[in-house]
């Protein structure tokens, strides 16, 4: 027992130092204020979760505000995850911009600790420590927070690592507990961010068909990895099962047209290499983007270093598996390098779902994550004090190198108030209002919602009128038959409810709003966004699969 104390307290000492050493990254963070972003509506996202956490709309998958205040399927199709934490933290009392920085800091220390658990795990501490600075320490990374803004892909960078740690524990050990680990590891990407998850697994299969070889209970294996991707699938069920089923009931072709089309943002071989021009601009055409996509000299030179020595020790010694994981992330490496350049255009052409990464440039999240990796090996044939003194020197370099990377271009005095009225509040409303809008729509509004429904051919009024982020409910009153648009775009699961009946309603206007009819006289009307059979599903799959997978986790084998 009191090894086991002594076992954790040294553990715990490693992982307080991966934390102490991502403080300076976020640091320019501790304080009040805002900073502008590409990606500038998480804020308002947070803000509109909240109402729905309010409303009892859990999972939250319909905002009533955006889509030019109509309504909009956001988290039906929008990784939620990271949103969740930061809606929670907002309504235990932490303000709006406080969740966002709070969004921002929590994946970079996490992140920092998952990479120091997946390389320690194959280098020791010492070659964990450096990856994990390595990790925390990515241009693209501060990229990502202070230029670009972007929380999911921010947040997929905790789970990359995770993912892979899992991975190789399962096929250490496979059991029921190993295949939940990497079945939680999975889901929380698959809720996360919907682009990472598409890009990394491929390369994730690819490597657990590689470690197959020479594996003696590969059926065992098999059956626990199956295991785990199905558990995954059922734990992201709430969100991934609608996403998957129900894609078709939004447009997505904005996603991959004009600004977003993939041959305007490939990136050049000065650009990757060659720079380190520093931007806080947008991804154009051409090499004249002022965004930066360079990999980290030090980053690049431990990268080579390792590759070099590992290819080497494969061909010379006997292959074990940290040579071969090493070998296989510089391939991984290469692979992603060339996909962000316009010489894999025949690559985009053939596989056309490729569109939808919409920038080839994203391939630096894989590009990055196995950089750091591998930054991890260049200490594990060294002697103790020899490690020290490289991981001293290269850590230095890397923090000494890129921490004034890790700051925004501008610091503004803003309140909430500042940022939810005026045109600030109506650009946030219509905020790329085209890429989830519902089917039903030709196209967007040119004008806000009318806070009222209104009658198309009379006149009616309306009592003890109430509109929450999933519903409607009023009392009308009139002397004819009218047609009653409700100012809110149809979706599949809306429900009207006339005098406690279901009626039929359509959508057969150009913004696809829901229309029905009104007899004359007093009536009670109830429309609703109910679940349709695929997110009942999901949502029950998600809330059997990740207590079952927590409780598989935390409970003493017997």
């Amino acid at each position: 027992m009191l090894q086991r104390i002594q076992n954790f307290i040294l553990r715990l000492k490693w992982y307080l130092l991966v934390i102490a050493l991502t403080v300076p990254t976020f640091t320019v963070l501790l304080r009040p204020g805002y900073f502008p972003m590409h990606d500038d509506i998480s804020v308002f996202r947070i803000y509109e979760m909240g109402l729905c956490f309010k409303d009892g709309q859990i999972p939250c998958r319909w905002i009533p505000d955006m889509g030019y205040r109509y309504g909009y399927p956001q988290f039906e199709y929008y990784g939620p995850l990271p949103y969740y934490v930061m809606t929670a933290a907002n309504l235990l009392g932490v303000s709006l911009f406080g969740a966002v920085k709070l969004g921002f800091i929590l994946p970079m220390i996490f992140g920092g600790v998952t990479m120091f658990l997946l390389a320690a795990s194959l280098f020791g501490n010492w070659g964990g420590l450096l990856s994990a600075i390595a990790y925390t320490y990515l241009p693209f990374r501060a990229s990502d927070i202070y230029s670009r803004g972007a929380m999911g892909e921010t947040w997929a960078f905790v789970f990359i690592p995770l993912i892979l740690f899992a991975l190789l524990k399962l096929y250490q050990r496979p059991n029921l507990k190993t295949s939940a680990l990497l079945a939680l590891a999975y889901a929380a990407l698959l809720t996360t961010h919907n682009i990472t998850t598409l890009i990394f697994s491929p390369l994730v299969g690819l490597t657990a068909l590689l470690l197959l070889i020479g594996k003696r209970n590969k059926l065992i294996i098999i059956k626990y990895g199956f295991l785990a991707l199905l558990w995954s699938i059922l734990a992201a069920g709430f969100f991934f099962l609608p996403l998957l089923f129900e894609q078709g009931y939004a447009h997505t072709k904005s996603l991959i047209s004009g600004y977003f089309n993939y041959l305007a943002h490939f990136v050049s071989l000065k650009q990757l290499f060659f720079t380190t021009f520093w931007g806080y601009g947008s991804s154009e055409i051409g090499p004249t983007d002022d965004l930066p996509f360079f990999v980290g000299p030090v980053h690049l030179f431990l990268a080579i270093i390792a590759g070099f020595v590992a290819g080497r020790n494969y061909i010379t010694k006997k292959p074990d598996l940290k040579q071969g994981l090493v070998v296989l992330s510089f391939i991984f490496v290469l692979v992603s390098l060339f996909l962000t350049h316009e010489r894999s255009s025949f690559i985009w052409e053939s596989l056309p779902f490729l569109a939808y990464l919409q920038f080839p440039w994203r391939f630096l999240i894989t590009a990055n994550f196995f950089i750091a990796l591998m930054a991890g090996y260049i200490v594990i044939n060294l002697s103790e004090k020899a490690a020290k003194i490289t991981l001293v020197v290269f850590g230095f370099l890397l923090i000494f190198m890129n921490v004034s990377y890790f700051r925004p271009r501008l610091w503004l005095d803003l309140t909430i108030w500042e940022k939810f009225s005026g045109v600030s509040w109506d650009r946030q409303l219509t905020t790329s209002i085209f890429d989830y809008l519902p089917i039903y729509a030709k196209y967007p509004p040119a004008a806000p919602a009318p806070i009222f429904p209104y009658a198309i051919n009379g006149k009616v009024s309306f009592l003890d009128y109430i509109h929450q982020t999933d519903s409607f409910s009023f009392t009308t009153k009139g002397n004819s038959g009218v047609t009653l648009v409700l100012p809110q775009y149809d979706f599949p699961g809306w429900q009207v409810n006339l005098d406690g009946k279901k009626i039929s309603h359509r959508h057969d206007n150009p913004l696809g709003l829901i229309s029905f009819e009104i007899p004359a006289g007093e009536h009670r009307v109830r429309a609703k966004l109910t679940n349709t059979p695929i997110r009942l599903f999901g949502n029950l799959a998600t809330l059997l699969a990740v207590p079952f997978a927590i409780y598989t986790l935390t409970k003493k084998r017997k």
